[in-house]
């Protein structure tokens, strides 16, 4: 939305701040699949900040990635990929195209609610149509594979912005200033 000038000045629509919706986009294909920034963790501490970064920026992707393979484990139970296109609609509406963050009782819901609740009613759902060991081997293999992912990808060319580094913990705080003041006068 274009900006609104107000006789105090101007007010955006956009938020100012990065916010958990604000990260929950869908990031180019070509970027999460690309070879040349795959390389091998250097330990296992490197594979689990990998992990980390990669899960944060590329989250909706991977969601995608794993509905898919859910999807997949489904193709021989019609009740059951039913159930699932119906939840996939919610899916849709409120976590993989939405840009408004959802309100409840005038209350901003987090993106991890909202994957959570979503993740939890689709498993609940499938669970009640009897194909339970279906989704189980889906969710275990697509687990798998985004963890190999993105244990294997490289983080150096993520392009963070300043504060999503700082939610993502990837500044350091060697170098930093001190929280409080180590010399002079203290406050009583």
């Amino acid at each position: 939305m274009p900006p609104t000038t107000t006789t105090y000045g101007t007010i955006t629509s956009s938020p100012t701040s990065t916010s958990s919706h604000a990260k929950h986009t869908r990031r180019p294909w070509p970027e999460l699949f690309s070879f040349s920034s795959l390389s091998l963790p250097i330990s296992s501490g490197d594979a689990k900040a990998r992990i980390k970064l990669n899960v944060s920026y590329f989250r909706v992707n991977y969601v995608i990635i794993m509905l898919t393979i859910v999807f997949l484990t489904l193709l021989w139970h019609p009740t059951s990929m039913i159930v699932f296109l119906v939840t996939f609609i919610f899916w849709w509406f409120f976590y993989l195209f939405n840009d408004n963050p959802i309100v409840v009782f005038n209350k901003t819901v987090d993106d991890n609610v909202v994957l959570g609740v979503l993740s939890f009613a689709t498993v609940v759902l499938l669970v009640l149509t009897h194909v339970g060991v279906n989704v189980l081997v889906g969710l275990i293999t697509g687990v798998v594979i985004v963890g190999v992912h993105a244990a294997f990808r490289g983080t150096e060319d993520l392009g963070f912005c300043g504060e999503e580094q700082e939610e993502n913990g990837l500044l350091s705080v060697v170098g930093s200033q001190p929280l409080r003041p180590t010399s002079g006068y203290n406050r009583t």
